[in-house]
């Protein structure tokens, strides 16, 4: 028979565990050793740790990291708890200074917040709707450009191929031409030794003496040469451009101070790790769970085929149909977020439900763990685009899917990111078929960008004109067999209007359209301004002309994320 714990003393207990203030500490995760903590398990595999933490407590658990008290938190109540709270009660900041030897100092996450803010408002040209359809005609020239010598087959290291592709791509949008018809593969080195400096261990010490912060170190000095000669030679020349790069050297603070060289670089290299990245490895994930899902892969080619036909150029507006090849990206995502943890820091106690948190605890979000809730994704190991469709749409749960993170520090480079892997699966899917010869593809989380295991080589072969039309033929019968209608997640609902529409057309969309256009309040708070509302939903919003709010405001809860941005996005 089992001991019978009195009910006085039970509730002693409760009042001691939970404290003076009757709020609860979270539960600790097991294991652990004297002093450190899960130090070591954390070095050693912090998604393993991630992923214990979560089955073992569920929504909230605790853990220590040297002298550091952290908090795991799961599922979309926590989510939201943690990516709405104000920056002056969780800090991204301080949690990232890992990111000052790649950035530099006096950049984005280590400056003030009202620097920080006036340095990501920098960031938005680069994404706006008109800038991003220019993107779009440099990227698939870069794709055809990298295929041009492949001939009729062969093998690739998919990943190394991705990461090379994805280098001349973003640096071709955000640095410019002549940077990218002067570059070598010392560019592609350069850089991939910078983001190799950006490891889990970095949280701990991000100044430590091993050799891949020298080589981080090293590589951000030889960057700001590299860039620094284009922008002495532009300014010499008095050349100007339509590229990012000219975009940071027009810019002025506030206050009317330009941006020396040194702050250049840093946001360039933050725009780049805000696309780069992700394009790449997603690049490389939705290529690898396409080839080992061949219903789905036959699926994505048909579209492809039917959308651009056997020889038609792909476009800027092609790309936004492709909605089955969207679909697969977005379960890319799902099961492999280029962003394993996203970290805050409690500048203030902090509670979530009864759980209390003291100031300067850490608390952790795992996407990758996130997205594994089986109450969250019906069958989370398995690929499965379907799931985003209607009926299921299991990513329309408010922070449930949050593959860019979410709140006001929502990943600026998603929407860059989308039309860089569309655009490169558009031809390359079209263009050949392909094989996967390393097939126990793994994840390696040794850095914090997560990226396919490598060798990752695949065998490709040139389409016939023959397979193409065979594609084409059957597209009728295989979009009535499963067809992938993506609603928008755009967060909020109007016609369509693009940036060429004339009023008449506007006036003729309101009339015809069956929509509630009114839009009666925002939610400032997550509000990340008119670029990203504009890039990710391109069917739904417009910018004015004077780039002043238009009309009304947000008809539902924001879901992106900037505070008090002039210009945001405006229905008509």
């Amino acid at each position: 028979m089992a001991l019978q714990v009195p009910s006085f003393i039970k509730r002693v207990m409760v009042r001691c565990r939970n404290g003076k203030s009757g709020h609860a500490e979270p539960p600790v995760l097991s294991g652990g050793w004297p002093l450190v903590g899960h130090t070591v398990e954390f070095v050693r595999g912090a998604i393993e740790l991630l992923t214990r933490a979560q089955r073992e407590h569920g929504e909230v658990v605790a853990f220590q990291v040297v002298h550091r008290k952290m908090v795991a938190l799961f599922g979309p109540e926590a989510h939201e708890a943690i990516f709405r709270a104000p920056d002056s009660v969780l800090s991204p900041a301080e949690a990232y200074k890992l990111m000052t030897p790649v950035f530099g100092k006096d950049i984005l996450y280590d400056t003030s917040p009202e620097r920080m803010g006036e340095q990501l408002k920098m960031l938005l040209p680069a994404l706006r709707d008109k800038r991003m359809r220019t993107y779009g005609e440099q990227i698939l020239g870069e794709v055809e450009q990298s295929i041009a010598s492949w001939g009729d087959e062969g093998v690739i290291d998919l990943v190394d191929y991705c990461r090379v592709l994805t280098n001349f791509t973003s640096s071709h949008c955000l640095l410019g031409k002549e940077f990218r018809t002067g570059m070598t593969e010392e560019f592609a080195r350069v850089y991939h030794d910078l983001e190799c400096g950006v490891t889990p261990i970095a949280y701990i010490n991000a100044n430590l003496p091993i050799p891949s912060f020298r080589k981080r170190d090293i590589a951000r000095a030889r960057l700001v040469e590299m860039i620094g000669k284009i922008i002495e030679e532009r300014r010499s020349g008095g050349v100007t451009s339509e590229d990012f790069l000219q975009t940071l050297m027009d810019a002025r603070y506030e206050s009317g101070a330009a941006l020396s060289e040194h702050e250049i670089t840093g946001m360039l290299l933050a725009a780049m790790f805000a696309g780069h990245h992700t394009s790449s490895v997603t690049t490389a994930w939705t290529m690898i769970e396409l080839l080992q899902s061949c219903a789905f892969h036959d699926r994505v080619v048909t579209e492809l085929d039917s959308v651009f036909g056997s020889d038609e150029r792909v476009t800027y507006q092609k790309l936004r149909e492709i909605v089955t090849t969207e679909a697969a990206v977005k379960e890319a995502l799902r099961m492999h977020p280029p962003l394993f943890m996203l970290v805050r820091v409690c500048m203030q106690p902090f509670q979530f439900k009864n759980y209390h948190f003291a100031q300067g605890t850490w608390l952790v979000v795992s996407p990758t763990v996130a997205h594994r809730i089986p109450e969250l994704f019906r069958d989370p190991d398995r690929f499965d685009p379907d799931r985003f469709a209607a009926p299921r749409e299991e990513d329309k749960r408010d922070y449930a899917f949050i593959p860019f993170g979410a709140g006001r520090h929502k990943c600026l480079g998603n929407a860059f990111a989308l039309l860089q892997v569309k655009a490169i699966l558009a031809v390359l899917l079209r263009r050949y078929q392909f094989d996967l010869i390393d097939r126990d593809v793994r994840t390696d989380f040794q850095h914090l960008v997560v990226t396919p295991s490598e060798p990752c080589r695949v065998r490709y072969r040139r389409r016939m004109p023959v397979d193409i039309a065979h594609s084409v033929s059957t597209s009728a019968v295989m979009s009535k067999a499963a067809p992938v209608a993506l609603a928008s997640k755009c967060p909020f609902s109007a016609a369509a209007v693009s940036d060429t529409d004339t009023a008449a057309d506007v006036q003729a969309s309101n009339q015809t359209s069956s929509v509630n256009k009114r839009i009666v309040e925002i939610d400032r708070d997550l509000c990340q301004g008119h670029a990203v509302c504009v890039n990710e939903a391109p069917d739904i919003f417009a910018i004015a002309d004077d780039g002043k709010p238009g009309f009304d405001s947000c008809r539902r809860k924001a879901c992106l994320n900037f505070n008090e941005i002039n210009g945001l996005a405006v229905i008509f």
